[in-house]
């Protein structure tokens, strides 16, 4: 049997309701494809990734969400979700360059512990205005998601991420903790 990575990885649970994925999202930071559980330092997450979404209908559009559900430490997420990239009107079969950026790319950079950095695809029923929040700090994907009628998740992958000369801690795995 194998356990589903967003659910050992808590994404599912502390982020998101469990869902049923039906789209194809790739996530790619210098030519590295992100899976679940993967570990990427600041380094190499520094510029925004391409993220492709995979399909055959360009009338299809999509929101991405990029956050940080354990800003700023893990043990003490007081900040959560911390909001670190929206993007919407992203066409099926393009990449988040063709869709509107709402609120640029911040990249990851984790003072304490190991944080999961989580990229939730919505597929949109309508293309519609998204304004960005007034903050990034305390972002709920869920209550974000009910506002503008996105319903559940098409897609999700996360990377675990923590300071570059980052040591110790416990991280997320597909296998459960280690």
């Amino acid at each position: 049997m194998s356990r589903d990575t967003l659910v050992v990885g808590r994404v599912v649970g502390d982020i998101v309701d469990p869902f049923v994925k039906s789209a194809s999202m790739n996530v790619i930071y210098n030519n590295k494809k992100v899976t679940n559980g993967s570990e990427l330092k600041p380094s190499m997450v520094a510029r925004e990734p391409r993220v492709e979404i995979e399909g055959y209908d360009i009338s299809t559009h999509y929101t991405l969400v990029m956050i940080d559900p354990d800003a700023p430490s893990p043990s003490n997420p007081t900040k959560r979700e911390l909001l670190l990239w929206l993007v919407t009107d992203i066409p099926e079969t393009t990449t988040t360059s063709f869709g509107n950026e709402v609120v640029s790319y911040e990249s990851p950079n984790p003072t304490a512990g190991i944080h999961r950095i989580v990229f939730i695809l919505f597929r949109q029923s309508v293309q519609q205005t998204i304004y960005a929040p007034g903050w990034r700090q305390n972002f709920n994907t869920r209550d974000f998601a009910q506002f503008y009628n996105l319903g559940s998740p098409v897609a999700a992958t996360y990377f675990n991420c923590q300071r570059e000369n980052g040591c110790g801690g416990r991280r997320y795995v597909a296998s459960g903790w280690s």
